[in-house]
C-alpha cells in the first residue's frame, strides 16, 4: 500500500507472526522512518534501496521482540540492533519503554531517543506525532501523521492487544482505546499485525465493527476482559 502526494507511506507484512513494518516519510527528501523494523532487516533495506529512500530513523511502538527484534523463547529476531549495524539511526521509543527496549535488543542509551506523548518528529515536510497508549505494555505508543494512525499492538482492525502479559494493564488499555476512539472517522488505521479481516481500515469502520471500541464503561470493559 502506498499513498500519493508528499507523504511516503508503505505497509509491509513481514515475519511468521503477520507483523507489519511501515515506511513513513517525505517524497521531497526521500527520507523515511522505519516503524517496528524486525524479522528481515536485509529485505527491508533492499526495499529502501529499490525506492531510492534514505533511512532517517526507526520508530518503535513497543519493546516486544516481534516488533523491534531480540530474543523470546528459542527465537532470535533481527531488529533495530541489526538495523543500527548497517544503517545507524536514532530509535524513538516512549520514555516508559526505553528500559525494556534496551533489555531485549541490547541497544544503549545513546542509540535511543526517549519521547513523550504529544512530541513530534519532523522528516522533511512530514510531521509525526507520538501518542502514548499504554495497556499492552507500559510505554506502548502510536504514531499519527496527517489522517493516518499506526497503532502497533494497541488497536487492531477487529481487536486490541493482549493485556495478560507482563507489564500489561487492563484499565490502561481501556483508556487508550477510548483515546483512539476520539480520532476522526476518516483516520486510516494501520495496525501492527495483519489479523484481518482487512490489512487497514478507516477509524469509522473500525469503531462500528470492533467490539472493543464499542464498550463505553470501564466496568463493562473489565468484565469483558475477565470473561
Amino acid at each position: 500500500m502506498a499513498l500519493k502526494d508528499e507523504l511516503i507511506l508503505e505497509q509491509i507484512q513481514i515475519g511468521p507472526m503477520q507483523n507489519f513494518t511501515y515506511l513513513i516519510g517525505c517524497q521531497r527528501t526521500r527520507e523515511v522512518a522505519l516503524v517496528d523494523p524486525a524479522w528481515d532487516i536485509e529485505a527491508l533495506m533492499e526495499i529502501v534501496g529499490e525506492r531510492d529512500y534514505k533511512v532517517h530513523s526507526a520508530l518503535v511502538t513497543h519493546y516486544h521482540p516481534d516488533h523491534c527484534g531480540g530474543s523470546f523463547g528459542q527465537n532470535k529476531v533481527p531488529g533495530v540492533a541489526e538495523l543500527q549495524a548497517v544503517n545507524p539511526v536514532k530509535v524513538y521509543a516512549h520514555k516508559q519503554e526505553v528500559d525494556g527496549l534496551k533489555k531485549v535488543t541490547g541497544l544503549s542509551d545513546s542509540d535511543i531517543s526517549s519521547v513523550e506523548s504529544g512530541d513530534t518528529l519532523k522528516i522533511g515536510d512530514i510531521e509525526i506525532e507520538f501518542l502514548h497508549t499504554p495497556g499492552h505494555t507500559p510505554g506502548s505508543q502510536c504514531f499519527r501523521v496527517k489522517h493516518t494512525l499506526v497503532s502497533g499492538d494497541t488497536l487492531f482492525i477487529n481487536g486490541c492487544g493482549r493485556v495478560d502479559l507482563p507489564g500489561s494493564n487492563v484499565d490502561d488499555m481501556y483508556h487508550s482505546i477510548q483515546k483512539l476512539a476520539g480520532l476522526p472517522d476518516d483516520t486510516l488505521l494501520l495496525p501492527g499485525h495483519n489479523y484481518g479481516p482487512v490489512p487497514n481500515a478507516t477509524m469509522g469502520d473500525t469503531k462500528s465493527q470492533n467490539v472493543y471500541m464499542r464498550i463505553n464503561s470501564l466496568e463493562s470493559w473489565r468484565m469483558m476482559m475477565q470473561g
